[in-house]
């Protein structure tokens, strides 16, 4: 498997972004390390060319003609490399080098065949969808690993998807509502992980009552006692107390899951939900999430330091499944002083990537423009990588929110792994 050639651009006219990131995509696709006859494409747009979608994608299309399957999505924000474009009007596309056979592009309008053994999905969702959560772990269920990645359309216009399968010749590619994406068979290899932007300030406590979205009981105490307990205020002072609230979240995970790991940190199977009310009358705190019984709750608030240390962890972890011999990022950055992304890294079997990160992270929570990305890029190297800004990221069968989800293509013969 070769590069994934990847181009990405902004410009108030979407002909010239196109025309840019067609120019980035041809030179790529004239070197030797980069292939040059991808059949899937994966776009990603600002919501700033949502209304121009079909013109768009059929250009695209029609510049490329050898490329017979697409797909996408909206983001108020597209990450690619060492950027992000927030706010602006932005392109990004890449091509994957991957034998027709061994994906298959899905929606509403063309489905999943049943008889399509899937491994694991990227997948994109509208938010707006009924049921989106049961829908999502339907769609893990048609997968081997039960795994999916991707996230939910962010967009203040329309919440366009793309999915154009090549055996689809009267589909139009661009949708609005439901589930899209590409299925990935074994054969492509597959890593990716998750990561929290979130700090516990609480120890975790079982939901012991609870009633739909109420916690009313966390072990043996109150669920609103023991809130304004961690939170160290009091509704004798209700602005204080109001603000505090308003500042916590929720980390959640099924019985039986520990949700705050030894380190401190949030796992990666825990949900963060906002508390989305007070209930004084029955000590209960509302939030928003469908609880049960025996679940885990931790109170958290959004950390930029721990978002910093975590993303490096999981892209640590990433590099290290790659190249198990190899010595580790901050083993190679003690011995050297040019950046780890600087060094030729034996093994290296990257070929792309694809990063969803939420809406509420980005460049200015991690300290500046693109501070995100520039994360990834010193960790990872410089790989092909696209990805969006989302309104919910998805991994597992979840709906997650403040997170984010990488995962890299490897060589088709390498055992895809999950986290």
């Amino acid at each position: 498997m070769k590069l994934f050639p990847f181009g990405h651009a902004t410009h108030p006219q979407w002909r010239m972004a196109a025309g840019l990131v067609l120019a980035q995509l041809r030179a790529q696709m004239s070197l030797p390390d980069f292939a040059s006859q991808a059949q899937l494409a994966l776009l990603y747009i600002t919501d700033h060319y949502a209304n121009q979608a079909q013109a768009l994608l059929d250009h695209l299309r029609q510049e490329l003609p050898n490329v017979s399957d697409w797909a996408g999505t909206t983001g108020v924000g597209i990450a690619v490399n060492n950027a992000e474009y927030f706010d602006e009007p932005a392109m990004a596309v890449m091509l994957c080098d991957l034998p027709p056979e061994h994906y298959r592009v899905f929606s509403g309008a063309a489905p999943l065949p049943a008889h399509w053994a899937a491994d694991a999905a990227l997948v994109h969702a509208d938010p707006g969808t009924p049921e989106l959560a049961e829908l999502v772990a339907e769609m893990a269920q048609r997968t081997q690993q039960g795994y999916l990645f991707g996230g939910l359309t962010s967009s203040r216009t329309r919440h366009v998807q793309f999915a154009v399968n090549q055996g689809d010749l009267a589909g139009r590619g661009v949708l609005e509502g439901g589930l899209s994406g590409v299925a990935f068979s074994p054969e492509v290899g597959l890593i990716s992980r998750v990561t929290q932007g979130c700090q516990p300030i609480s120890p975790e406590r079982e939901i012991t009552e609870a009633e739909q979205h109420v916690a009313l009981q966390l072990g043996d105490a109150p669920a609103l006692e023991a809130l304004l307990a961690d939170l160290k205020v009091s509704l004798s002072e209700p602005q204080k107390a109001i603000e505090a609230v308003r500042a916590t979240l929720v980390g959640l995970s099924l019985p039986g899951v520990v949700s705050v790991q030894r380190t401190g940190q949030l796992g990666a199977d825990v949900l963060v939900r906002h508390i989305v009310g007070l209930d004084p009358a029955r000590q209960g705190v509302v939030i928003a999430e469908n609880l049960e019984l025996g679940m885990r709750l931790a109170f958290c608030r959004r950390d930029v330091q721990a978002a910093r240390a975590d993303l490096v962890r999981v892209c640590a972890e990433i590099r290290e499944e790659l190249e198990p011999d190899v010595l580790s990022i901050e083993a190679l950055n003690a011995l050297t002083e040019d950046p780890v992304s600087t060094l030729p890294l034996p093994g290296q079997r990257i070929a792309g990537a694809v990063y969803v990160s939420c809406t509420g992270r980005g460049g200015p929570h991690f300290g500046g423009p693109s501070a995100e990305m520039q994360i990834i890029r010193h960790a990872l190297g410089d790989v092909p990588l696209v990805g969006f800004f989302a309104a919910g990221e998805i991994a597992r069968h979840h709906l997650y929110g403040y997170t984010g989800v990488l995962t890299v293509f490897t060589h088709p013969t390498s055992p895809p792994t999950t986290p």
